[in-house]
């Protein structure tokens, strides 16, 4: 599993009429409120169509799931995707096909349909009703935490709804280096932003030394930004993207920070050559996640910048 999932939720999860009572309604749409908003996204079907459903006063929305609805918008975690069916979905059933044929597109983690929707998907492991989720063996597989071999493929494929979709991107990485084998293939990485609109703020930020200890060498301003700019221009000026390099005087973790969510990376975005090496990843609390990124913040004076540039 990765540290972040989409799902496809249909319309009748957040209508009272499809549970016992309003009660129950809200004691479900609580609990998923509490996965979406920490480590989930939804796919907004059918470019929009599927969101613009709440707007409609005349079904009985309850209260909890407006607010959730307003939180994934607010928190950029209501994904747009292009329609996969040639018609308009009118039921919740005609909502989950939607969503099976968008899967075949772009794969989604799980599909969250009502009670009343459930009975023809029974057999279907990628679809659970949303009172019986508990079962489906991908909401039991959900983890903060992924232990990955140290390969740029596993890299990329670990963050790959974070690459997609996020709107800033901070990777925070002390010896980051891209003219090193170890950091040679952090432009892929790069390159799996793709090209969208409105472009995402990526930063990176690293220190402004090579080496520990009695072999550390302060890099001049030039030295890091010939460390950069060789490997990492072309790859951002292909997909018409910017960065910005932040150059500190010291710090020691390494991170990935997402509007989304963030990563703790046990070895950062080293890739190693031996076929046992691996590494972990952990998603970071959104308390924790806010303070890494208060604390590279430039106005917030805990490290000393020493340089910073734009590339390409």
């Amino acid at each position: 599993m990765a540290l972040l999932a989409e799902y496809a939720l249909t319309p009748g999860v957040f209508d009272v009429t499809a549970y016992s009572g309003e009660e129950v309604c809200g004691l479900h749409l609580q609990a998923l409120k509490e996965v979406l908003l920490q480590e989930g996204l939804v796919r907004d079907l059918r470019n929009g169509e599927w969101g613009k459903l709440f707007l409609d006063a005349r079904r009985h929305w309850h209260r909890r799931g407006k607010e959730l609805l307003k939180k994934l918008v607010s928190q950029n975690r209501l994904v747009p995707v292009n329609s996969a069916r040639p018609d308009s979905p009118d039921t919740d059933c005609a909502w989950c096909e939607e969503a099976l044929a968008s899967h075949q597109f772009l794969p989604l983690t799980g599909i969250v349909v009502s009670d009343l929707a459930a009975s023809p998907y029974a057999g279907n492991p990628l679809v659970s009703s949303v009172t019986r989720i508990g079962n489906a063996a991908w909401w039991q597989a959900r983890s903060p935490s992924l232990r990955l071999s140290r390969t740029i493929a596993d890299y990329i494929g670990a963050l790959d709804l974070f690459l997609r979709y996020s709107n800033s991107l901070m990777f925070i990485d002390p010896h980051l280096d891209p003219s090193r084998y170890s950091y040679s293939t952090f432009s892929q990485i790069i390159q799996a932003i793709g090209s969208r609109r409105p472009a995402p703020r990526i930063e990176v930020h690293r220190v402004c030394y090579r080496g520990s200890g009695p072999s550390r060498v302060i890099l001049s301003p030039i030295e890091v930004e010939n460390v950069f700019r060789p490997s990492l221009s072309p790859a951002l000026s292909t997909l018409g993207l910017t960065a910005e390099v932040f150059v500190w005087d010291d710090f020691h973790y390494r991170c990935l920070i997402t509007n989304l969510a963030g990563v703790l990376l046990d070895n950062g975005f080293d890739v190693s050559g031996a076929a046992t090496a691996s590494t972990l990843w952990s998603r970071l609390g959104r308390d924790v996640r806010d303070d890494v990124q208060r604390e590279f913040d430039p106005a917030s004076h805990r490290h000393t910048l020493r340089h910073r540039f734009t590339l390409p």
